[in-house]
């Protein structure tokens, strides 16, 4: 049997103002807008994309999946996302970890991870 996986779906309470964001954070392509709903991904022909679709529950807590990103210059790529909205999170972490927890703008929480050897 063989699957294909397609996208991570985002509840949010701005889907488009959300994806948006992400697609400048990530330099992806929208691949399907509507009112309510805004698909990006990579590049139009490759996968997995995400799509954000609209939710009315508040964010109640840490997320239980969440987006690890390795750039080639970590402090570059945090400073990056804080100058788009980002904010740093705390969701238990030591200090001494090799990657840096950042919320974005709706408060979910990702990781920029170590720098690429």
């Amino acid at each position: 049997m063989a699957v294909e996986w397609e996208q991570v779906i985002v509840d949010a309470a701005d889907p488009i103002a959300l994806g948006r964001w992400w697609q400048r954070a990530l330099g992806w392509v929208v691949v399907d807008q509507d009112d309510e709903i805004i698909e990006i991904r990579p590049a139009p022909d490759r996968k997995p994309g995400l799509l954000f679709v609209p939710s009315s529950e508040p964010k109640t807590g840490k997320n239980r999946l969440h987006i690890d990103l390795r750039p080639d210059d970590r402090d570059a790529e945090v400073e990056r996302f804080l100058s788009l909205g980002a904010r740093r999170a705390d969701v238990g972490q030591t200090g001494e970890e090799s990657w840096v927890v950042l919320a974005d703008p709706e408060g979910n929480e990702f990781c920029i991870l170590g720098s690429a050897h």
